[in-house]
């Protein structure tokens, strides 16, 4: 039997032992077996990351943006020469297939720092000009300066190239602190950007919860930028503004996905129920929330739970996380019904079966709060105003799909959904071009896209005298 891996600290371009002798299991969720130990990072290893940190932004924060993009660049390659090492690594963490990993954020995220590469080359102000007589006015666009990042456990190599990507792009240098559950893959991509990032552009600080707080409440972070729960967001926000410095935070969702009479059910119901069960549902744009017109509501479900019966979804990450999911499907309301799934799968492992529930209300917990598991709801709608009405009836913004085969249906609920994505005749597909990122308990700033890259500057004006 293999011993698991003591995994360390990396600060400064090297991987150094935490200055606690507290550690944290970590747990494959398919067998439940430790496969490897963890440190619970202490306040003077946080000061040893920003201080390296802000030694590494007095070059970096210079650098121009062509050795950005070359820099990055080469992190592409790395990433995608060490796929096997990184799936590895994330798999015994997660429990996520091999496949998904390599296809879903190896070679994706590759993609996505390339286009951060690229995006690097682009960051411009408006054209100096005469604003007053006798003044040249200009805009410097600059790097913020040191960022401090949490990232979670439901994609934690894609999570982390989402947060370094723009702010690398941009100039700035990192303290990251990844899940306490998935910190493995993380640390792969730290130890292969070695040669490639100058030291102390990039470090990683392992820990709980309590090592995030104190990364997002240090003095030295220009900028805090979480992706996580509405309840870790607002803590990263009340810190955040104690020192009044900036907070990125892309938090959870409670997605729709509104099917209208007119839907070509056959092309409808298969890409809704994969965009809920995906990741065992552990995704902030999983569609949880299905609206269905009252007219094909019953020829709906029952194509969906016919669909369901073929769907094998991965483990939960972790025991607390297994706990709430169930917990939640011990309590469904009694005018609810479980069409499908509602159980524990097996004996061993994180596993849940993917459940679909009907007969809901709309002001039941399980409609308005975030259950983050392989859970959908089918609820009816009578009409076009029912439909937004229900569909923005929760406290989350981050995505939502619109299904009908009328342009101008399309239309209209792009426009009157509030949601930071409406997809229209799809669900979940994410580019590196466009931005991620919603409204309301969603948080707010964009991940992805230039305007993620634009978070992470800061504007200057420049007047000089023209005497």
């Amino acid at each position: 039997m293999t011993s698991p891996t003591v995994l360390r600290n990396y600060i400064d371009g090297a991987f150094v032992e935490s200055a606690s002798t507290e550690t944290i299991d970590i747990v494959n969720p398919i067998d439940e077996s430790v496969v490897a130990s963890s440190p619970i990072s202490t306040a003077s290893d946080v000061d040893a990351a920003m201080a390296a940190a802000t030694q590494a932004f007095t070059t970096w924060g210079k650098t121009t943006p062509k050795t950005r993009q070359t820099a990055l660049l080469k992190l592409a390659d790395a990433i995608e020469a060490n796929s096997d090492r990184i799936v590895a690594a994330q798999a015994r963490n997660t429990g996520q297939p091999e496949q998904q990993i390599a296809d879903e954020e190896v070679t994706v995220g590759a993609d996505q720092i390339r286009f951060f590469a690229g995006a690097a080359r682009l960051l411009e102000g408006k054209a100096a000009g005469q604003y007053m007589e006798g003044f040249t006015s200009y805009v410097r666009r600059e790097p913020v300066g040191v960022i401090g990042q949490v990232t979670p456990w439901n994609y934690p190599l894609m999570m982390a190239l989402w947060k370094i990507g723009p702010a690398l792009a941009a100039g700035n240098t990192i303290v990251l602190k990844p899940s306490d559950t998935t910190p493995e893959s993380t640390l792969v991509l730290a130890e292969i950007s070695k040669g490639i990032l100058p030291d102390g552009v990039l470090n990683v600080v392992l820990g709980n919860g309590e090592t995030g707080a104190a990364v997002v409440s240090h003095p030295t972070p220009a900028m805090v930028a979480i992706t996580g729960s509405v309840r870790a967001g607002i803590a990263v926000a009340v810190a955040a503004a104690q020192q009044l410095k900036r907070a990125h935070l892309e938090l959870g969702g409670k997605a729709p996905a509104v099917v209208f009479a007119d839907a070509d059910l056959d092309k409808a119901v298969e890409p809704i129920a994969d965009a809920a069960f995906f990741n065992a549902g552990q995704d902030c744009t999983a569609v949880t929330r299905i609206l269905v017109h009252s007219s094909i509501h019953d020829a709906f479900v029952e194509k969906l739970v016919g669909y369901t019966a073929s769907v094998e979804v991965p483990p939960l990450n972790n025991i607390n996380h297994f706990s709430k999911v169930t917990s939640i499907l011990d309590s469904i309301p009694p005018h609810a019904t479980v069409a499908a799934g509602g159980k524990r799968k097996g004996d061993k492992g994180f596993f849940v079966e993917p459940t679909v529930i009907t007969g809901v209300a709309q002001d039941d917990k399980l409609v308005q709060e975030e259950t983050f598991g392989p859970v959908v709801t089918v609820q009816s709608f009578d009409d076009e105003a029912q439909a937004i009405s229900m569909a923005n009836d929760v406290n989350y913004g981050l995505a939502s799909s619109v299904w009908t085969t009328d342009h101008g249906t399309a239309n209209r609920l792009s426009a009157a959904l509030d949601f930071g994505c409406v997809w229209i005749n799809c669900h979940i597909p994410l580019v590196a071009e466009m931005p991620h990122g919603g409204f309301k308990n969603s948080g707010y700033g964009k991940d992805l896209s230039s305007y993620g890259v634009e978070d992470y500057t800061r504007l200057k004006h420049v007047m000089s005298s023209d005497e």
